[in-house]
């Protein structure tokens, strides 16, 4: 039996990253220019530190039409648990994965390092090159 296609074979490295420290309203310009519904914070140190999503924006800015001004940093506003997938894992266990959460798309790590995403698209992708 042939092995499975892995994650680290159809995830997307070009990633659109965000700092802790910056600018909540200017994190949302990022992910509205990029067309992306979240991105991952990458620390000083090149660690993953948690993710924004466009609810967790959504957050921010319900928060400033409160309080009629924007503040905060990213870091205030992005989840800091984050779900990822190794790198190494097929395609299928992948989909498993997708399936038993909520979310849209994973970082990938490697080695303790990001190395990538991989979104449902993506996935679907790997599944119908593979199968379909």
């Amino acid at each position: 039996m042939m092995a499975r296609p892995k994650i680290s074979d159809y995830m997307v490295s070009e990633l659109v990253t965000l700092a802790p420290e910056m600018e909540i309203n200017r994190a949302m310009k990022v992910l509205l220019d990029r067309a992306v519904s979240g991105a991952p914070v990458i620390d000083g140190k090149g660690e993953l530190v948690g993710v924004l999503s466009q609810k967790d924006c959504l957050k921010a800015a319900l928060n400033a039409s409160y309080y009629q001004e924007w503040g905060g940093a990213v870091a205030d506003y992005m989840s800091t648990v984050v779900e990822t997938l190794d790198a190494e894992l097929d395609i299928v266990e992948a989909a498993e994965r997708f399936l038993g959460s909520n979310y849209r798309r994973f970082p990938v790590m490697l080695d303790g390092r990001m190395v990538g995403q991989i979104s449902r698209a993506d996935l679907l992708r790997a599944l119908v090159d593979n199968w379909g």
